[in-house]
């Protein structure tokens, strides 16, 4: 495949709205599947995404606009998947088309709750596409600083460099800088683990903790995180690289992190219902929270943090109990 390759994004949130604003800085044409009907006819007539980043003006000569996920992928060499890891099976399950021979891409920062996978691997394993045509994007890189043309930085993961080197290419612009890397697996469980991390920095915000037990906090989570995946996956990794630490950081401290948001509501005392219901988006690190502590049943990986969150959205357990209990792991 060449830079010339056609892109396909599966999704209407945030992030799925950054990434075509990407593209469309570097390529003539890209299909944007996008399930809500109101929202493609609303894009077409006023340039916008009414629910998602509605200050990125679109050129509509430059997207393919449907709500069927078919149309969108039929003719694309590289399909991205940006939306919750929580709703992937339930699209897939309208999908026809064909994968192989396509470059999958996954842009979705959670666990496949029906498989317990990560988007990689259920790619892999149910639709037998092989990792070399199989990639992540990921961070540290939030959504808004995009529609805000903020710098930031992108990794790119994928078994094949030169498809790494394609997308970098075509994501990269005056304020959005790409690196590459092979390590698919690894950073793509980060991504996962760190909007986990992310809730307890908020659930801590929201019980009264202060920046001295913040720092405390990432610093163990890091190092949580290094354990998981070293269990999960042993490479060569550098755990300090941005799209481990870099990521961990922007999630656990930005006013944009939603997991934050929600994690912070925990705190403060509502439900984990309420909260979801008070929040226009999904915090994946709800769905991840859950599928990470069962995984790690198996990889017995030491994750107080994890077990933490875990505990208090899963077992309902006082989030002042079991953060009470947390600071004597923490060091």
């Amino acid at each position: 495949m060449t830079e010339k390759a056609k892109f396909a994004v599966i999704g209407g949130g945030s992030w799925a709205t950054a990434i075509v604003k990407m593209l469309t800085m570097n390529v003539s044409q890209v299909n944007w599947y996008m399930r809500s009907v109101y929202a493609v006819e609303h894009l077409k007539l006023h340039k916008h995404n009414p629910n998602y980043l509605s200050s990125v003006e679109f050129d509509i000569k430059k997207l393919n606009l449907t709500n069927d996920i078919n149309q969108a992928v039929k003719d694309a060499d590289y399909v991205i998947f940006a939306i919750p890891s929580a709703f992937l099976n339930g699209e897939l399950q309208n999908l026809t088309e064909d994968l192989q021979g396509k470059v999958i891409f996954s842009a979705i920062k959670g666990i496949v709750p029906e498989t317990s996978m990560i988007v990689g691997e259920h790619f892999h394993k149910n639709y037998n596409i092989d990792y070399e045509n199989i990639g992540v994007i990921t961070g540290p890189c939030h959504a808004e600083e995009v529609a805000l043309e903020r710098l930031s930085y992108l990794t790119i993961a994928c078994g094949d460099a030169a498809k790494a080197k394609i997308m970098a290419k075509n994501l990269s612009s005056y304020f959005i800088k790409t690196k590459t890397t092979d390590d698919i697996i690894g950073t793509e469980y980060a991504a996962v683990l760190k909007n986990i991390y992310s809730i307890a920095a908020g659930i801590a915000h929201g019980l009264g903790y202060g920046d001295n037990f913040q720092a405390v906090l990432m610093s163990n989570a890091i190092r949580e995180m290094k354990r998981f995946i070293k269990q999960v996956h042993k490479m060569k990794r550098n755990i300090n690289n941005s799209a481990y630490l870099g990521d961990l950081l922007v999630t656990g401290y930005s006013v944009f992190s939603r997991n934050r948001m929600f994690g912070n509501m925990i705190g403060k005392g509502y439900t984990v219902k309420s909260a979801q219901m008070e929040m226009s988006m999904v915090a994946e690190g709800y769905y991840a929270a859950k599928s990470a502590y069962k995984l790690n049943q198996e990889y017995k990986a030491k994750t107080p943090i994890l077990d933490a969150v875990y505990e208090v959205l899963y077992e309902n357990k006082e989030a002042k109990q079991s953060f009470k209990k947390l600071t004597d792991k923490l060091n």
